[in-house]
């Protein structure tokens, strides 16, 4: 334009349109930025979310054991009371025969509440020192008892 007397200094550009093939790579630059990111959006919410979870199960587990550990302790204050009062109501116990007394009743709570259930499939087996010759011996003459009746 200097060869007709006009010299351009700056000019203008409102719209530019890079061929097609230019705008579909970036495009597909910007799309992968975006999903990149999602990603990692993404991946922190599920750390978080696992993180609070653990802390979650973490804080159950402790308060689970608190009342655990108050539960005991109710129960060993009720039991001393209990031996106390019974002790020093019947002339000739000891603390001894007490608590035998106790854990004699607790195992036939036990027994009941075991028995109250229809749908119970318990089994007690003996556990002192000789009851595994025991266990053995029964398992072995119900089997032959059983092999014989064929």
């Amino acid at each position: 334009m200097e060869q007709y007397g006009y010299r351009i200094l700056q000019a203008l550009v409102t719209d530019l349109t890079p061929d097609i093939k230019v705008r579909d790579a970036m495009n597909a630059i910007n799309e992968a930025k975006r999903l990149k990111e999602a990603a990692q959006e993404r991946a922190e919410a599920d750390k978080i979310l696992q993180v609070k979870s653990a802390e979650a199960d973490a804080e159950a587990k402790y308060l689970s054991g608190v009342g655990v550990a108050r539960q005991r302790r109710a129960i060993v204050e009720g039991l001393r009371d209990s031996i106390l009062e019974f002790s020093g109501q019947v002339e000739g116990t000891t603390p001894k025969d007490v608590m035998d007394l106790l854990l004699l009743t607790q195992y036939f709570d036990m027994l009941k509440d075991v028995g109250a259930h229809q749908n119970s499939s318990t089994v007690f087996l003996p556990h002192g020192p000789g009851a595994v010759s025991d266990i053995k011996s029964q398992l072995r003459d119900g089997l032959l008892s059983g092999v014989t009746k064929r």
